[in-house]
């Protein structure tokens, strides 16, 4: 409800509508015509990241905002880097969440002043980012599937991947954090807040 007096305060919004889960708000873009959508990555049904996802396939013109609890230091790179218009926080003042919206119109993106200054140091090498930022979006979506205790075949039924593609990327997923097992994964998940 916040959210919807918010938008409709200003005059340049409108409200499109609203959905509960990932597939009710696939199914609304497929019925009502937005600009933004504002995406929680917690959602019932599937992962906001997969939501993306689907988002950036087949409804391209709407741009994305991922609006989350989820700590920005550890989840803003990843949605930049899966298509995501910008990343705001949940605990974010009214005039943020309206500079976010009206950036995601013009066709740029929005990072707050703390993901800039993330994206800045990360310039200047990787000293100061976390270990999963070298994951490539794919791997970090699996990632997370395996950190909450997935099997590789669920994950590969779920992504409509073969059990074999899923086993390379964990692989290559061990390779890359220099991690042995699953276990190290969803330590390392669970330490640095990756999980809720």
């Amino acid at each position: 409800m916040g959210l919807k007096q918010i938008i409709e305060s200003q005059p340049d919004f409108a409200w499109a509508g609203e959905a509960k889960s990932g597939r009710e708000a696939l199914a609304l873009l497929r019925s009502a015509q937005c600009d933004v959508l504002l995406l929680d990555l917690s959602l019932p049904d599937m992962s906001g990241l997969d939501v993306l996802r689907q988002i950036k396939a087949h409804h391209e013109a709407v741009a994305t905002l991922v609006l989350s609890s989820y700590p920005e230091n550890q989840y803003g790179l990843n949605v930049l880097r899966a298509g995501a218009s910008g990343f705001v926080s949940k605990s974010a003042d009214d005039g943020e969440l309206c500079r976010a919206i009206r950036a995601a119109v013009r066709g740029g993106r929005y990072v707050s002043p703390e993901l800039a200054e993330m994206l800045v140091s990360g310039m200047q090498g990787p000293a100061g980012e976390p270990r999963h930022s070298v994951l490539s979006e794919r791997e970090f979506q699996i990632f997370c599937k395996l950190a909450e205790g997935k099997s590789v075949s669920e994950i590969a039924a779920k992504l409509f991947l073969s059990v074999k593609t899923v086993s390379t990327y964990r692989t290559r997923i061990l390779e890359k954090m220099s991690m042995k097992t699953n276990a190290d994964i969803t330590y390392y998940a669970i330490k640095n807040n990756l999980l809720q």
